[in-house]
């Protein structure tokens, strides 16, 4: 679950990491007010979406107008905000598509030093997680690790007691931080580190973490993501949870019980197993072709939750053909069976179907499609699926 940079920053606030005062405002009249309240003589509109590039960023409307602006008066933040407010934004993170502004963060002015980058993400291969730091602040980290990895430096630390002092003397050192920054440093990277772990949080990026004049260090942005699978130990950040950011389809198939991900290719994936899953979009792309989605669904899924996939992936505009491959086990081949001479009864099949059915009923799954009046196109086995399925598209 991702959450608003204005949710993020009163988390920080909350464990004690130093963030610029702010105001949230969904209107330009609260954007004056806020602007008003926060008593200085700049303040900072930042749209609020669940994307990075912001700054450089462009909305639809107006092309000329970018999703971070400076302000300096009261009149101008809400000229600035009423022109985001509503508006779609499109960055680098967002895609073509862009994302709608719902609402503003109208943050106090900052004794901006120097810019840097903190990160903290689960380093799976360590089993660990780690800090990222980088003196290549305020710009695209992913470009900074393409291009000049050596200018990333990392410390891994353990969930139960945190960084150590020792290790975030090291990153100072690494970063260039004397004095004063270091002793901040410290107190800044431990209360990170114990939020992290405490909310179950999956990514946790700091762009640009900013020291001013005086040595201190300032959360300047902020951007969470939690791990759902602890979402049950932690109801009160369920409120957090803006559903107008997420995908659609993605949120339709979560409530129907399903396993999904949208992806740009133009084959369809109906798949029982997430290993599997994979290994059919793996084959796909061998073969040629670009897959639509990851859809699993699961191993106890019942003809509803099939025929809701079904409805989920034939949604989707860019789909041109669908690849169903079932693996029957606890999930049986004539469930699925069942499911597709249901989905066509409900949603119809205007694009080519490739079905690979293997294990249990196997042969009771195949006769129910056979007596169907639906054009099927009938694998054998997962290469010859995904050949035909690319065929189909071609």
């Amino acid at each position: 679950m991702k959450i608003h940079e204005y949710q993020g920053k009163k988390l920080f606030a909350d464990f004690g990491v130093n963030v610029p005062k702010s105001k949230v405002a969904r209107s330009g009249e609260e954007a004056a007010a806020a602007y008003r309240e926060l008593g200085g003589k700049i303040a900072v509109v930042k749209s609020q979406i669940h994307a990075g590039g912001r700054g450089k960023g462009t909305f639809r409307e107006e092309p000329g107008q970018h999703g971070v602006q400076l302000v300096r008066s009261a009149e101008e933040a809400a000229q600035v905000a009423t022109r985001m407010l509503g508006n779609t934004l499109v960055t680098i993170q967002t895609g073509p598509a862009g994302k709608v502004v719902n609402q503003v963060l109208v943050e106090a002015g900052c004794d901006i030093a120097r810019e840097l980058y903190l990160g903290i993400v689960l380093d799976r291969a360590a089993a660990m997680p780690v800090v990222m730091c980088s003196q290549e602040g305020g710009v695209e980290i992913e470009k900074v690790a393409a291009e000049t990895p050596e200018k990333i430096y990392k410390e891994h630390f353990h969930p139960a007691w945190g960084i150590e002092s020792f290790q975030v003397r090291k990153l100072c050192q690494q970063l260039g931080l004397t004095g004063k920054s270091v002793r901040a440093a410290d107190k800044f990277m431990r209360a990170l580190c114990k939020m992290f772990v405490t909310l179950d949080c999956s990514l946790m990026e700091i762009n640009p973490l900013v020291i001013t004049g005086d040595g201190d260090l300032i959360a300047l942005d902020s951007k969470i993501s939690f791990d759902s699978n602890a979402e049950f130990r932690h109801p009160d950040l369920a409120e957090l949870r803006d559903l107008s950011e997420e995908d659609e389809s993605e949120l339709r198939a979560s409530n129907a019980g399903l396993s999904y991900v949208n992806l740009d290719g133009n084959i369809g994936c109906l798949v029982n197993g997430a290993g599997l899953a994979m290994s059919t979009m793996d084959i796909i792309k061998l073969n040629g072709g670009e897959p639509a989605n990851f859809l699993d669904v699961g191993g106890g899924a019942n003809a509803d939750q099939v025929t809701e996939a079904f409805s989920i992936i034939l949604a989707d505009t860019n789909v041109k053909a669908v690849l169903v491959n079932i693996f029957g086990g606890i999930m049986r081949c004539t469930t699925i069976a069942e499911a597709i001479v249901e989905a066509a009864k409900k949603v119809g099949f205007k694009v080519p179907l490739i079905v690979r059915l293997e294990g249990t009923e196997v042969e009771a799954g195949r006769k129910i499609l056979e007596s169907s009046d639906i054009r099927i196109i009938s694998a054998m086995d997962l290469n010859d699926a995904a050949q035909k399925a690319v065929a189909a598209v071609a």
